[in-house]
């Protein structure tokens, strides 16, 4: 049985699935993916995505803002009452993009701490996106205490030095269908070199779907195929991969 780690069901393209959520989750059941977290990427979206996915007690959820979605500081109170959900699971995702918005580097740095904290007060899990941020995501994690409650380095493309700064923080790394790009062999290098017991798998679905489904609309149950090349990559057998990352996910 697999997990997608990571996944924006309410950002998906339902007139691929016949206009239901429905098909979406009987596919991944179908491909033996028996749990999913959608992670949030707006505040103000937020209940809506909680009811949309309200009728699906295997899909669990984040709570955050993408540091790509802000124009303003955030409110970290609302950030953690909303957090209080009982199906939420995480804080997240949160994190540093200066690849696409080096401009509102300021904003994202105060978001990202109040995320940190919020985790903390919470006592959940962080979900991090960082791009062109390695100095600056690590010195924040750092300096709030990321590792007093760990969390996960989503959808990885970074070193691996800084793969291993963040698991010497209690923290997890997830890859995603990025891995099996032709061009992703430094990538591949770093989820060869990481232990069993701190990968993740997950799709970042409806974005980034992996070999042999790109150029489509991903979906939860590619999440196998991540898992497959992961297997291939580590020498090991694609049931130990969705054993392991299963079990680091229940653990975290």
């Amino acid at each position: 049985m697999f997990i997608d780690s990571h996944c924006h069901l309410d950002r998906l393209k339902l007139a691929d699935f016949d206009n239901k959520l429905e098909n979406v989750i009987a596919n991944a059941a179908a491909a033996k993916v028996n749990k999913l977290l959608c992670v949030s990427v707006t505040l103000e979206e937020f209940p809506a995505m909680a009811e949309a996915t309200e009728s699906y007690p295997n899909v669990l959820l984040s709570c955050g803002a993408h540091p790509l979605n802000q124009d303003e500081m955030i409110d970290e109170e609302n950030l953690f009452q909303l957090s209080q959900h009982d199906r939420v699971i995480a804080i997240g995702e949160t994190g540093l993009d200066y690849f696409y918005a080096p401009e509102t580097r300021e904003v994202q740095q105060d978001s990202f701490r109040k995320h940190i904290r919020v985790a903390q007060r919470a006592n959940k899990p962080l979900i991090i996106h960082t791009r062109d941020a390695r100095e600056d995501t690590l010195s924040i994690m750092k300096e709030e205490g990321a590792e007093n409650i760990g969390g996960i380095l989503h959808c990885f493309t970074e070193s691996l030095e800084m793969a291993q700064a963040a698991i010497e923080m209690g923290f997890y790394i997830s890859f995603s269908g990025i891995v099996t790009f032709k061009n992703a062999q430094e990538l591949r290098d770093v989820a060869k070199m990481l232990p069993d017991d701190r990968i993740l798998i997950e799709t970042d679905s409806p974005y980034l779907a992996p070999v042999p489904h790109r150029g489509k609309q991903n979906q939860p149950a590619y999440v196998v195929e991540v898992a497959n090349h992961l297997a291939s990559i580590r020498g090991q057998s694609v049931e130990h991969i969705a054993k392991i990352t299963s079990e680091n996910f229940d653990r975290l």
